[in-house]
């Protein structure tokens, strides 16, 4: 499968990645659904990272969020370095639902974040913006220092839709490449995971340490770690 995937890439035109939490974990980041993913091992995790509990309860949200949503000593990892250094020679773009930052940080310049980033956050009036270091070193909730209004990340919670000029600008390039690779995700969070039904092209590969439910529509499966994965293919 690594033979093949390699001729894929190096044969098409354009390519999407289509990442998940998967991708980051040998950054050191956790995923959410695996034996050791952080909705397997938090209690309320998702009533947690809900809209209606950021809005009841900001002061326990922030505790969890800033305890387990963000790693700000995270680095991007081979398999993201790979991704970025493939860009700048082939016609490359990024979708994931990642909110870490990671495939910037690696180079990558076509980026689309369905769920958001943690790097950005903007006050829920004013709309100021905030770096992820104003979060971090705040006290508890952070407030705006313009209008006194509460902060809150650019990352979609539950119950929160996801942005309608990403999810158009995802699509297209989903629609419209010739390679498609899902690296690192289960593909059971929609609308999301939805969005590999656009691609026409004529390469669905999948790279995931588990099985999806995507698995037998997909014309290269590969269940292994993506970082050794992606150290086995060539640029």
């Amino acid at each position: 499968m690594i033979k093949q995937l390699q001729n894929a890439i190096d044969k098409a035109h354009s390519i999407v990645f289509f990442s998940g939490a998967g991708m980051s974990t040998a950054s050191g980041i956790p995923d959410f659904r695996s034996a050791t993913g952080l909705y397997k091992n938090v209690y309320r995790a998702e009533e947690m990272l809900s809209h209606t509990f950021f809005e009841n309860d900001p002061e326990l949200f922030y505790e969890f969020y800033k305890e387990k949503m963000i790693y700000p000593d995270a680095k991007p990892n081979y398999a993201h370095e790979f991704i970025a250094k493939l860009q700048e020679k082939k016609d490359v773009s990024v979708v994931t639902q990642n909110i870490d930052g990671l495939h910037q940080a690696a180079g990558s310049k076509k980026v689309y974040e369905l769920h958001g980033s943690i790097l950005r956050n903007y006050c829920t009036r004013c709309h100021k913006f905030f770096d992820l270091d104003y979060i971090i070193k705040s006290d508890g909730v952070p407030y705006c220092d313009k209008c006194g209004a509460i902060v809150k990340p650019d990352v979609v919670l539950y119950e929160e839709g996801l942005d309608e000029q990403t999810i158009s600008d995802a699509i297209r390039a989903i629609a419209s490449c010739d390679l498609l690779v899902v690296c690192g995700t289960s593909l059971v969070v929609y609308p999301a995971a939805s969005f590999i039904r656009y691609f026409p092209g004529d390469t669905l590969a999948i790279i995931n340490r588990d099985a999806t439910g995507y698995d037998s529509e997909c014309d290269i499966v590969i269940h292994d770690d993506l970082v050794k994965t992606f150290k086995q293919l060539t640029i």
